[in-house]
């Protein structure tokens, strides 16, 4: 594993770079508001990954980095996200094709990014629909804003609510909140099954998305 930080127009961001350098194929997370690169779904997703033969890049954003829990503006993170994704090229300790994504706010950074960044795909990690309680402020324009294959893992009894699936989304439904840990095998069934075919998406219940 390579440690590196990588300086963002916000201060410095940290990468945890795992896997072998020269590969060709990567995946970039970020973490969610409060928590850190070590919580429980982005290993799971970094496993998973590596498994498939990707390079996995895990971010700090300088905020974390700087020891502050609460999180920056928007456009605070999404412009330090974009420096470190270009920065890691820059390296060539990521090549070919990108996916994307993150847990929580991580992951409506890499929705929101997606087209600055390059991606070929989206990896949503208990996507943040809306507050808890509140259903009228949807985030979801920012998930229907990629236009690339993305796939979202979502807990039943999530609080922060449940994506719709669509043409191009998978919506992978998996026992538990919105920590992802209640089965932790199911989201690195639902990670592996989209990696090997990033193909048709479906709601995992065993019906086909609604389209």
């Amino acid at each position: 594993m390579t440690e590196l930080e990588i300086e963002t127009p916000h201060g410095p961001a940290r990468a945890h770079v795992h896997g072998k350098r020269g590969t060709t194929g990567a995946l970039v997370l970020g973490h969610g508001a409060g928590g850190g690169v070590g919580a429980r779904d982005l290993v799971a997703a970094t496993d998973v990954a590596l498994a498939a033969g990707l390079r996995v890049a895990l971010v700090e954003q300088p905020y974390r980095v700087a020891g502050r829990r609460s999180q920056a503006p928007a456009a605070q993170l999404d412009a330090a996200w974009i420096a470190v994704v270009a920065d890691l090229r820059r390296r060539r300790l990521i090549a070919g094709a990108l996916i994307v994504g993150g847990r929580s706010a991580g992951a409506r950074v890499a929705c929101r990014t997606a087209a600055d960044t390059g991606a070929t795909a989206v990896l949503c990690l208990a996507f943040p629909l809306h507050p808890p309680g509140r259903p009228d402020k949807s985030r979801l324009p920012e998930l229907e804003a990629v236009t690339v294959p993305t796939l979202v893992v979502q807990g039943e009894s999530d609080p922060f609510g449940m994506p719709p699936a669509a043409p191009g989304r998978t919506v992978a439904r998996v026992k538990g909140n919105h920590s992802l840990s209640g089965d932790l095998g199911a989201v690195r069934a639902a990670i592996e099954e989209w990696l090997s075919g990033l193909g048709e998406p479906t709601t995992r219940t065993g019906a086909p998305a609604a389209r």
